[in-house]
């Protein structure tokens, strides 16, 4: 008799949610309530798109169907999205639909059976071990956020291609011994990297940082450090891409191009692409061969010439 008052009180708790919108703030409650802040963001986003293309209008789950996806997907293309944030927006649909589904809530209809939720080869974004000197050698004492920015993307390429969420909590006291050991945000798992003089040289530059964290991104603590990190990362990333342009790069500079880049200058000295994986915090080599897909065009062309040697 309680196990049946308790499934039927289950039941009845989901009654009221089984439109997208209800169904999806319950999972983004649950998700920042867990501490998964960044993936709670990642639905937020979702959801708001989704709205925009429902003109605000809430939909049912049981609404949700092939022919309304693929509507969506030609909404997102036309807002100029890549196959990749079609993608991305897709999955989380349908990771959500299918939570419903498991739950009871929905019947399975199989609505993203039409839709992309692949991954496209992206365009490459590592710069090479010269641009990264020339970036390191540039004067911009002129701007100081244009020096703080270069000055994070290089501690970024010295830490093996930290992320900046990473970066932005370090603690002082993560730093024992000569060894910087953190645990990765997105993954969870734990890093120990040799602290080296070049790192140090960073650190010692921004002194009068008298907050428990390593680096000066989060300075105000009693103010939301979440909100402290997402506002650093998109000024860094504005004032990255204006030093991408002077240094004449073709694509943007950004954050995530000390990663990109890390990995691409560690292959190229031929380091086993299982250390490569290992040193990134990856979970597998797969990932860290999404990294090394694009080979720089030029050795490509130079093996061709091998190749093709005998006929030119």
């Amino acid at each position: 008799m309680v196990e049946s008052t308790r499934v039927r009180s289950k039941r009845l708790s989901f009654s009221g949610k089984k439109t997208l919108s209800s169904f999806m703030q319950v999972n983004i409650a649950s998700l920042r309530q867990s501490g998964k802040l960044r993936t709670s963001e990642t639905y937020r986003a979702t959801l708001n798109s989704f709205m925009k293309f429902m003109d605000g209008k809430d939909v049912l789950l049981s609404n949700m169907d092939a022919e309304l996806m693929m509507g969506y997907e030609t909404y997102l293309k036309a807002q100029g999205a890549s196959m990749n944030t079609v993608s991305f927006y897709m999955r989380i649909l349908r990771a959500t639909y299918n939570r419903a589904v498991d739950k009871g809530v929905i019947r399975q209809r199989f609505p993203f059976k039409h839709v992309y939720t692949g991954v496209e080869k992206t365009v490459k974004r590592a710069i090479s071990f010269k641009v990264i000197r020339q970036l390191k050698e540039m004067d911009l004492s002129h701007s100081q956020s244009m020096e703080f920015a270069r000055d994070m993307f290089m501690f970024s390429f010295y830490t093996r291609g930290m992320s900046f969420v990473d970066m932005a909590f370090l603690k002082k006291t993560d730093l024992n011994n000569g060894m910087l050991t953190y645990r990765r945000k997105k993954t969870g798992q734990l890093l120990s990297i040799r602290w080296e003089k070049c790192m140090q040289d960073i650190v010692d530059k921004y002194p009068g940082n008298f907050s428990t964290y390593l680096l000066p991104i989060i300075i105000h603590i009693r103010k939301d450090e979440r909100l402290q990190y997402k506002n650093s990362i998109c000024l860094v990333n504005r004032r990255l891409k204006e030093i991408g342009k002077k240094l004449g790069l073709v694509h943007p500079l950004t954050m995530y191009v000390a990663r990109h880049s890390w990995a691409s200058v560690a292959r190229g000295k031929h380091i086993p692409l299982s250390v490569i994986s290992e040193g990134m915090g990856h979970d597998s080599e797969k990932t860290t061969l999404i990294y090394l897909a694009a080979l720089d065009t030029t050795v490509i062309d130079k093996a061709n010439m091998v190749v093709l040697r005998e006929f030119l």
